[in-house]
């Protein structure tokens, strides 16, 4: 292939584009407004080359992606325009292949003539006038390399208006669909108002199933201290050796019973030695004429091997949901951490994976690259989905639980492009246990379906906690920052955008649950 047909490729002119967007008002007045594009370019045809080179088998220029078959000026909805978008990056991917392709077939051609063998077959001359005009071509070349990086730009640039556009629908409006699209914006943005003094946890958020402790730490001689929305209490096992959940405070005189013991299945307080089952009955009073006393007490089982309470006031459901890790998993670590920040926000932060290159660069995102585009892909009725480009699928599960499967080679290192194309895998639960005020109980299991040897070795466990509290640390002082600004009037959730999906829909759903709606949102 000579220099002039490889030049030939690019017969694109920066001013052209792929596709338009534009938004107008809709027809039929309920939604506001819908995207447009029209697609297409007419007359617009790609040359092929007709040679072929090691490099074009390694850029594989040959590979356009599929084509998005639409008749010229068609007009598409929201969904449709972002597609059209998508398919201008893919076609810009393209084009900077052949870019790429060339540079690196003229470098060839440069190596060519200079090569020592040929210097017996041409003159001095000849070869000057060779160099030249490969110059000239490479300098074309590289003129052709910022086109397309002014039109990868332009393409990023429309993608970005049109997913502005598309996030007014993101969260829905409360009011009439009859208003103008500024004020929608601005009624949107306020339905994900997250600002002022942290408050209480809700009432209605207490009708469930949570877990509050790992099954391995709860001996028989041991108790566990939990505050759970604003109440403190203390699991133990009575004396079936089944675990129990009474209020940590003596009927006597309000004594953390924590600070006791544990005597034969019975929480013995220290102050005066009363003594309480697992429901809650008082079976001893040393010193004293024995009376009924009884103090609180809440549903308790284990499950999987996990302590779950249920602290609401409607009827205890017959299920526990299930929160182990997928089949061929085994489980490596089981930590619990207490942290100083509002569950809602912590769930904010686990629930988001763009964040990672820039946040966590010492721990496992080192390295990693940042994506022009992140994408998180969700059915429409579900909390759950897959992470695009990051082989990372994730989960919602109510009311505060966050599983996540990654796809990776060895330990802090991504491969492919989806986690069914990976061959090893790291599976991660994460339980954010709303405790008081500005406080969370977090419960984090990890699990391997690999290196099975790795559970085996002596103080592992310490390593992996030190590497989950050194991820931790780096979302943590983020996350405190949000709420210092949240507690002086900041909204958190001021500006959504795409890739906010899940964060959005757990807001959502939280909000629902808070206002008492007969129809929780994204529950199948």
């Amino acid at each position: 292939m000579t220099a002039a047909s490889a030049l030939s490729l690019f017969s694109v002119s920066p001013s052209q584009e792929r596709s338009k967007f534009f938004a107008r008002k809709s027809w039929s007045g309920r939604d506001g407004f819908i995207v447009l594009s029209v697609f297409g370019e007419p007359g617009r045809r790609e040359e092929e080359s007709s040679g072929r080179s090691a490099w074009q088998e390694i850029l594989r220029v040959d590979e356009k992606g599929p084509k998005l078959a639409l008749p010229e000026g068609k007009f598409l909805d929201a969904n449709q325009a972002l597609e059209v978008a998508r398919f201008d990056i893919q076609y810009c991917d393209w084009r900077a292949r052949h870019d790429i392709l060339a540079i690196m077939l003229l470098h060839d051609k440069v190596v060519e003539v200079l090569n020592p063998l040929a210097r017996e077959f041409k003159s001095i001359e000849t070869m000057k006038v060779e160099l030249a005009e490969l110059q000239d071509a490479l300098n074309q070349a590289h003129q052709q390399v910022h086109i397309s990086e002014e039109r990868i730009s332009s393409a990023l640039d429309k993608l970005a208006s049109v997913e502005t556009l598309v996030n007014e629908k993101l969260v829905p409006e409360r009011n009439s669909g009859n208003a103008s699209s500024s004020k929608s914006t601005k009624l949107s943005r306020r339905s994900l108002d997250v600002s002022g003094p942290v408050q209480p946890y809700h009432p209605k958020l207490k009708n469930f199933w949570l877990p509050v402790a790992f099954s391995n730490s709860l001996k028989e001689d041991t108790m566990i201290p939990v505050d759970c929305f604003e109440e403190p209490w203390v699991i133990f096992r009575g004396k079936n050796g089944k675990a129990g959940c009474v209020q940590n405070t003596c009927a006597h005189r309000a004594c953390p019973l924590h600070l006791g013991s544990v005597n034969e299945g019975r929480i013995q307080c220290p102050y005066h030695g009363w003594e309480y089952s697992t429901d809650g009955t008082c079976e001893k009073m040393p010193s004293t004429k024995m009376v009924h006393v009884r103090i609180r007490s809440l549903p308790c089982f284990e499950h999987e091997g996990m302590v779950w309470i249920w602290p609401g006031d409607s009827p205890p459901e017959a299920a526990l949901p299930s929160l182990l890790p997928p089949p061929g998993f085994k489980i490596h670590a089981e930590i619990v951490m207490e942290l100083p920040v509002e569950h809602g926000l912590l769930l904010d932060n686990l629930l988001d994976l763009a964040h990672a290159p820039f946040t966590h660069t010492s721990t496992f995102a080192k390295g990693w690259s940042v994506p022009s585009l992140v994408k998180f892909l969700t059915p429409a009725a579900g909390l759950q989905g897959y992470w695009d480009p990051y082989p990372i699928d994730m989960e919602f599960r109510p009311p505060c639980m966050v599983l996540s499967t990654i796809g990776i080679s060895k330990p802090g290192k991504l491969e492919g492009q989806s986690t069914r194309e990976c061959s090893t895998h790291l599976h991660q639960l994460h339980v954010c246990l709303p405790s008081s005020t500005g406080k969370t109980r977090l419960l984090y299991r990890m699990s391997l379906d690999f290196a099975p040897l790795f559970k085996n070795f002596p103080f592992m466990h310490l390593l992996w906690q030190h590497f989950a509290e050194k991820v931790l640390n780096e979302d943590l002082r983020l996350v405190l920052g949000q709420q210092d600004r949240m507690i002086n009037g900041a909204n958190v959730w001021n500006w959504p955008v795409s890739y906010d999906k899940l964060g959005i829909r757990y807001r959502r759903w939280r909000d629902a649950i808070e206002r008492g709606a007969e129809k929780l949102p994204f529950i199948k």
